[in-house]
């Protein structure tokens, strides 16, 4: 299993079958995509269209991901 696609919150249910629902990677792009929709600055000063929006949150969940395997 890549980085990218380890469970953000695993959960194993009463009869021991996993539901793994959203990856890590899925969940930090949407909490990237929060903290930039919510930026004035981005918003005001150097918008983006929805497919530069979703690279740029990829990108940082990535990045995030990159940073988190140095500590594991």
């Amino acid at each position: 299993m890549s980085k990218g696609n380890s469970p953000a919150f695993p959960c194993v249910d009463k009869d021991k079958r996993m539901w793994t629902g959203m990856n890590l990677r899925d969940y930090f792009a949407l909490e990237a995509l929060h903290g930039a929709l919510s930026n004035t600055y981005l918003a005001e000063k150097a918008p983006m269209d929805r497919d530069t929006m979703a690279k740029y949150v990829y990108d940082l969940a990535d990045a995030m991901l990159d940073e988190r395997e140095k500590f594991r």
